[in-house]
């Protein structure tokens, strides 16, 4: 797992900016208890923001990556003060409090220390500051995203002027701060959007995802980490795909249906009359059908069009997922290997850029995504002619491949009641 910043970090823009990690109770996140002027609060300066551009929107911060820190503890209504020193990994062993930041605590309450946690992340330039929420919290690290809008002046930091504004703004999105992975926002929302680039066979899918993963967690891609403790995924699954043909021209595309662990399946639906950049596309779970008749009644009876059976196919993929800490969208690049069920040499190779979703608590801007795929497009081409491999991007679709491996061999056509 990488920091914010990455190692192949570009020229530095952080000079005269200030950065601070804030802790605190767990209630100030949970709601369990309202702010008081006598809960304690620990201001801890950091050498320089680990960010780079201000104001970026996703922060990560590891605690052996922290060094000497000194620790400035107060009451909320400053009353009461203490401090002490710390290194970064001695703040939450194991994600407890440590030793030194329990008892200065204590030095300032009276009171045993309650459930600390890290609570914000506050990043100054010049005059105007900006609040990140955290949003995980974990033994090596935690991750924080921006909650203020617009900025907060730098003066009130360490008088902490913008405490009870960053508890608000907490607690009023804490159904989507406070929910395990429930902290994403779709931008195009029932879309795809998505670049293929069509790799002639033999492709060693795993090695070059590997090659990928290091080059992003080496810093290759500045401005981008890998996704928070999503970073890589595997798939290996079946796709019983239907070419939609009618009875309209808007129902033109495909339904999908992929078995799923449960022993259901999910249903990939995609509208599109022609291979592009962005399908409009919706996804339906726990559908209790069987390859028996069951696919083809859900065809016509269910979604009520006209179909077409095209081969099914077993689709192995590799995922490596990554973010934009600047503005918390976050994009995967796949590659995969698919092979007919009845046909096992003929395969597709493909690479594939692809918007996720957006880990932003502020409003997204939509635009951003496809300037972001843009940059990364161009980045992922070179990666790719640098290993022999076709960079030219492109839209071949699933759905074009099975006509084309029909027409080529019409013994593997199927049809709807088949």
């Amino acid at each position: 797992m990488s920091d914010t910043t990455p190692s192949a970090a570009p020229e530095d823009t952080t000079a005269g900016r200030r950065a601070w990690l804030v802790l605190g109770g767990l209630h100030l996140l949970n709601g369990t208890a309202p702010l008081s002027a006598t809960d304690p609060v620990v201001l801890v300066e950091l050498g320089a923001p680990v960010e780079q551009d201000f104001p970026s929107n996703t922060v990560v911060l590891r605690w052996d990556r922290l060094g000497a820190l000194e620790l400035a503890v107060r009451t909320v209504d400053g009353t009461r003060r203490h401090s002490a020193k710390a290194r970064g990994e001695e703040l939450f062993p194991g994600m407890l409090v440590g030793g030194a930041l329990r008892e200065a605590v204590t030095a300032v309450t009276g009171l045993p220390a309650g459930p600390l946690v890290p609570l914000f992340y506050v990043t100054a330039d010049g005059d105007r500051a900006h609040v990140h929420s955290q949003i995980r919290f974990l033994a090596e690290d935690a991750c924080f995203i921006r909650i203020t809008p617009e900025p907060v002046a730098t003066a009130d930091v360490e008088t902490l002027g913008w405490l009870a504004d960053a508890v608000r703004l907490h607690g009023e999105s804490f159904l989507f701060l406070n929910n395990h992975q429930r902290y994403y926002r779709k931008c195009f929302q029932g879309q795809e959007l998505e670049y293929k680039y069509t790799l002639a066979p033999p492709v060693d899918v795993w090695t070059l995802t590997v090659e990928l993963y290091q080059d992003l967690l080496n810093g290759r891609l500045p401005g981008y980490i890998m996704e928070y403790r999503d970073e890589y995924q595997a798939w290996d699954y079946l796709n019983h795909l239907f070419e939609v043909t009618g009875p309209t021209d808007a129902e033109l595309g495909y339904a999908s249906f992929i078995p799923t662990t449960d022993g259901k399946h999910l249903l990939k639906r995609k509208w599109y009359a022609q291979d592009t950049f962005d399908r409009r596309e919706s996804h339906t779970y726990g559908l209790d059908l069987a390859d028996d008749g069951g696919f083809e009644r859900h065809i016509t009876e269910e979604l009520k069009v006209e179909a077409v059976r095209l081969p099914s196919f077993r689709r192995v993929r590799y995922d490596v997922n990554f973010e934009s800490v600047r503005t918390g969208h976050v994009y995967g690049i796949f590659f995969d290997h698919c092979s007919l069920v009845e046909a096992r040499e003929v395969t597709l190779n493909q690479c594939e850029l692809e918007y996720l979703r957006s880990r932003v608590a502020v409003e997204p801007d939509p635009d951003e995504v496809l300037a972001e795929m843009d940059e990364i497009a161009v980045r992922l081409e070179s990666f790719l002619r640098a290993r022999g491999l076709d960079a030219e991007r492109g839209f071949y679709s699933k759905r074009t491949f099975l006509k084309d491996a029909v027409a080529a061999r019409p013994e593997l056509a199927r049809k709807v009641g088949r």
